[in-house]
């Protein structure tokens, strides 16, 4: 009897993506953990720290646009390949770095922006892959999953890699994460393709709900997505553009607080130990994971009921006003396990906002998503470089208050952007 296989590639591949999403961040969040020790190795303090933060995130932002064109031009499956290998080779080459030499800080600023370069692919390709892969009435819950790697990788990263550094110094923390992005990147290569077309594990019944749910330009249902010419005239006249843009902006410098000085600040603020400040510091990252997953099914589904208006930008709104409540009532507290559980709660409802951004840059763009959405996150790499070196000095001159209160400015700012966006209206042509 021939019983007709109903396949679920495009989960399988969602949840690859999200690993790599957790790798992406364990490698890019790793010298924040391992900060006070190549601070000390090094002899280069806070603000020379900052500005290594700051070169990853410039490389990032710096390498989003042609990321973006290369996964247009080149597919997903290839360039977030190779991009793996390229973070692993980065993160290797940190470790090679001699103590006492005197040109150090040089040397970690270059790698640290070539690992930046690097990464760019990682988000641009995986939208490009959902632009291609995904139904429109899943995407919501697919770049939620994916998102989740943050919070999840960022999570894991302070007690898998204190136990490192703790044990073995912290140059054995840089060579796991190395080895282990390697391996995930090869199984990606293993086990993706650029669209469901080209993938013979994929079953009839899967391809048409797929292609039921694209709405693209042909060429991509037909699998000729990787040649396809980018729509750049009307990608630039996009008036909610340059809104996503700037609300990213506010997004990513909120985000690279936790991302890069939330460890520091639990250790040398509210004067946790290393140990405590490490679980303390996984409490954000947590709250990310789950604001991701519930932001994406809840966006889905309010879009199911209401429309892409609602379900992505007026959940977005929300989640960005509820980020700035958290961000001021958490950095005033007097309390510091109560300041750690409540700023927590201000990134996990800052990553309900996640999937909306790179929902809406699939809904708006199609087959030029990859390129649209790699320049809406720009905007947020290059908040992030700005709070990786302006927030030690704000908070050296003013407060940490005054630190998390510029953050929550720019979360209401990009609350109100976001009730300029229409998803409704795709890329014209």
């Amino acid at each position: 009897m021939d019983v007709q296989h109903h396949s679920r590639k495009r989960f399988v591949l969602a949840f690859w993506l999200f690993v790599l999403s957790a790798i992406s961040f364990l490698d890019r969040t790793n010298i924040s953990i391992a900060g006070l020790q190549i601070s000390s190795e090094y002899g280069l303090g806070n603000q020379r720290l900052g500005w290594i933060f700051s070169a990853f995130l410039i490389g990032y932002a710096g390498f989003q646009v042609p990321a973006g064109w290369l996964a247009s031009r080149f597919g997903p499956r290839l360039v977030i390949t190779w991009g793996v290998v390229w973070w692993g080779v980065a993160t290797a080459l940190t470790t090679l770095i001699p103590p006492g030499i005197s040109q150090a800080v040089l040397l970690l600023i270059g790698i640290r922006f070539a690992l930046g370069a690097g990464e760019a692919v990682i988000y641009p390709a995986a939208n490009q892959w959902v632009a291609r892969w995904v139904p429109m009435q899943e995407r919501g819950f697919v770049n939620g999953l994916i998102f989740a790697g943050v919070g999840a990788g960022s999570g894991l990263t302070p007690p898998v890699l204190v136990w490192f550094i703790s044990h073995h110094g912290w140059r054995s923390a840089f060579w796991f994460s190395a080895v282990i992005g390697v391996i995930a990147g090869a199984v990606w290569w293993w086990a993706a393709r650029d669209t469901p077309e080209q993938d013979p594990t994929v079953s009839p019944s899967e391809l048409a709900i797929i292609r039921q749910g694209i709405v693209e330009d042909a060429s991509v249902g037909a699998g000729k997505a990787a040649g396809s010419a980018i729509s750049w005239r009307a990608i630039l006249r996009r008036r909610d553009l340059p809104a996503l843009i700037i609300s990213y902006f506010g997004f990513g410098y909120t985000a690279w607080i936790f991302f890069s000085w939330f460890f520091l600040y639990m250790a040398q603020v509210r004067g946790f130990n290393a140990k405590a400040s490490a679980w303390f510091s996984t409490l954000p990252f947590l709250s990310m994971t789950i604001g991701c997953l519930a932001g994406g099914v809840i966006s889905d589904r309010l879009t199911k009921t209401y429309g892409l208006r609602v379900g992505r930008c007026g959940l977005a709104s929300v989640a960005f006003f509820f980020t700035a409540i958290f961000l001021v009532l958490g950095s005033r507290v007097q309390s510091p396990q109560l300041a750690g559980v409540i700023l927590a709660g201000g990134a996990g409802a800052l990553y309900v906002s996640q999937s909306s951004f790179w929902s809406v840059s699939a809904d708006i763009a199609g087959r030029s998503s990859g390129v649209f959405s790699s320049m809406v996150n720009m905007g947020a790499q290059v908040g992030g470089a700005v709070t990786a070196s302006l927030t030690p000095w704000v908070a050296q001159r003013f407060g940490w208050t005054t630190s998390f209160a510029i953050a929550a400015a720019l979360a209401v700012v990009g609350a109100v952007l976001w009730m300029t966006v229409h998803p409704e209206r795709p890329l014209s042509v």
